[in-house]
């Protein structure tokens, strides 16, 4: 876990599938640290965490979060999350609603899972135990236009986590449905979508996120695919902002 600012706002920013709190690192320095006091932590297997026995489904990961609020002192927070983290910060809402001051979600995994071909299921699958794959649906989700350079250090960045963990939670993330939970919720959301991501966009966000939350906020994300945090950090950094200083 890292712990970046100072404000009394406490943001518990949850990162996705591929990435650990380390994901954050273009992203921090556009934060307001007067204002904010962001909270990066890492699921069970991943980062600092890595060998950490557990089931590492999004359940598992919503408990830990507000077990670190607690440890924190934290009797409201807000949420950020990244794909993955767009669950697990749902989740933490389903099971403690009076808690979440307001939630971002940046390409973000919906409360219904996400449903897969056969084909797609078998590249992801397939992720856990080859790099190639992983790089195949990084390149995919920011509309192949970025360089291999980068692609290569998502990569490197994803083996870092553990293999069994990155097994599990593709399960988890894709399969777990618990949209009945939020739907009608009263929460303030914004769902920050890239223009350039085939598989969290726009379009998916108007169909799931619009229809289950009253209050929801969408924007698109210019310049960006699934991976806004370094595709496009000063204008993300500053849309998460905006909506959080109004909470």
């Amino acid at each position: 876990m890292r712990k970046v600012g100072s404000g009394e706002h406490i943001v518990i920013a949850l990162h996705g599938w591929f990435g650990s709190s380390g994901a954050w690192t273009a992203f921090e320095p556009h934060l307001d640290r007067d204002r904010f006091t962001y909270v990066f932590p890492d699921y069970r297997g991943y980062g600092d965490r890595r060998g950490e026995s557990g089931d590492y489904s999004i359940a598992e990961a919503a408990a830990d979060v507000l077990a670190l609020a607690d440890e924190l002192g934290a009797d409201r927070f807000s949420l950020v999350g990244h794909s993955m983290g767009g669950s697990v910060m749902q989740y933490v809402y389903a099971e403690a609603p009076e808690r979440v001051r307001a939630m971002v979600g940046i390409s973000p995994v919906p409360a219904s899972g996400v449903p897969l071909d056969e084909q797609s299921r078998q590249l992801f699958a397939g992720a856990a135990d080859s790099p190639d794959n992983r790089r195949a649906i990084v390149d995919f989700t920011t509309g192949n236009r970025l360089t291999g350079t980068w692609l290569d250090a998502i990569v490197r960045h994803s083996l870092e986590a553990d293999r069994d963990a990155v097994a599990a939670y593709f399960e988890a993330w894709s399969g777990t449905d618990f949209h009945d939970r939020i739907t009608g919720s009263d929460v303030p959301i914004k769902v920050i979508a890239g223009e350039n991501d085939p598989a969290l966009g726009p379009d998916t966000m108007k169909a799931t996120f619009a229809e289950w939350y009253p209050r929801v906020e969408l924007e698109q994300l210019a310049g960006a695919g699934h991976y806004g945090i370094d595709e496009t950090p000063v204008a993300l950094a500053t849309s998460v902002e905006r909506f959080l200083a109004e909470a």
